[in-house]
């Protein structure tokens, strides 16, 4: 099972260019709102033409702005959970899981919607209508009508988006369950980075229509190779940097020299650090220390965020504030009346990064 996309198309400010392809795995497409992550969906399920390019979806062409094919959305045989989940106001349940089932004959779709029903825990509210249903039996039954259709490609609109947040963790283990038994490939497009993290095997950036970076999900999450990607997968602290040697380079925003276990490339722009990789020390440390003085606290139920200012630089510039995350258990038990100066940060922890 594979899907191969290569999509162009203007956007009114920006264009849209995308290529990418999956091999039997669940692909996240992450990005800010507005960077062109939904249109590309709607493309590939045949709502919105690209300008051009070629779409393939297991051998099958859908798309080919050159041989002119376009096959209808109702041909491509691709599933599409939208963000508002699309159910048809007007029929129930059972309905609406049985109106994308045309292949089979009456006994075998009334087999299929039941199993579906029961597959979704949602016997109960076969006869409910959407409006009767909450978000997460909503999402459910959405599901349930898109996997009856029995696509070949699955693709997850910010699945997760109407949902509040004790539903949606609740969700987050519904779909987990459904991925599993599910063999077709997923497109899960999000501006989450946690869902990314805990959906997808690999992962494509997006910024303004074009594809940043792409790659295994651990690995880019881990080792970020430009600011737009660094940003998205959750860092915090930034500073222009400058190239001092294959694995040193200076942070100028924090005037110091920095140690990387990763090679400087030649046009590093800022190093990223994020903001739970500081280890407090009692003194400087000589290789990849830092003075830091605290400027503000935000204590949370499990968590303290803590921003401090570097030696030399004014507190008020919210661009040169250092970011420390710690648990709160040990932000009370160590640090609650006397908060550390000293900190640093291992090499493998410093991200060089580029445009």
């Amino acid at each position: 099972m594979s899907l191969y996309a290569d999509i162009h198309k203007k956007l009114g400010e920006f264009s849209l260019d995308v290529t990418f392809e999956t091999e039997q795995e669940v692909k996240g497409i992450l990005g800010a709102s507005g960077c062109g992550k939904s249109m590309t969906l709607k493309c590939i399920a045949g709502i919105v033409r690209p300008d051009s390019g070629r779409i393939v979806l297991n051998d099958r062409v859908l798309y080919d702005s050159e041989k002119r094919i376009d096959l209808t959305p109702q041909q491509r045989r691709v599933g599409y959970l939208f963000q508002n989940y699309a159910l048809f106001p007007g029929m129930t349940v059972e309905q609406n899981i049985g109106i994308g089932i045309r292949s089979l004959q009456s006994d075998a779709k009334k087999r299929k919607v039941s199993e579906m029903l029961e597959s979704f825990d949602l016997k109960e509210l076969a006869k409910r209508y959407p409006g009767q249903l909450s978000g997460g039996q909503q999402q459910r039954a959405a599901l349930a009508r898109i996997l009856a259709y029995e696509p070949e490609v699955l693709m997850l609109d910010e699945p997760f988006s109407a949902l509040d947040t004790f539903l949606k963790e609740q969700m987050h283990f519904e779909v987990q369950k459904m991925l599993k038994v599910y063999t077709g490939d997923v497109l899960m497009v999000t501006h989450s980075r946690d869902e990314v993290y805990r959906f997808c095997d690999s992962v494509v950036i997006m910024e303004k229509g074009r594809m940043v970076e792409q790659g295994n999900m651990r690995e880019l999450f881990k080792h970020p190779e430009t600011i737009t990607t660094a940003k998205l997968s959750g860092c915090k602290n930034f500073s222009r940097a400058e190239k001092r040697g294959d694995h040193h380079l200076f942070a100028s925003d924090w005037n110091v020299i920095l140690r990387s276990t990763s090679p400087v490339p030649d046009n590093v722009k800022m190093v990223g650090i994020r903001a739970h990789e500081f280890i407090p020390e009692e003194k400087l440390p000589e290789e990849n220390g830092f003075h830091l003085t605290v400027y503000d606290i935000s204590e949370g139920p499990f968590e303290v965020s803590v921003r401090m200012t570097a030696e030399g630089n004014d507190p008020e510039d919210d661009s040169r504030l250092i970011w420390w995350k710690t648990e709160s258990g040990q932000w009370r038990k160590k640090y609650h009346e006397t908060a550390p100066e000293f900190f640093r940060t291992d090499p493998s922890s410093v991200m060089p990064l580029t445009d």
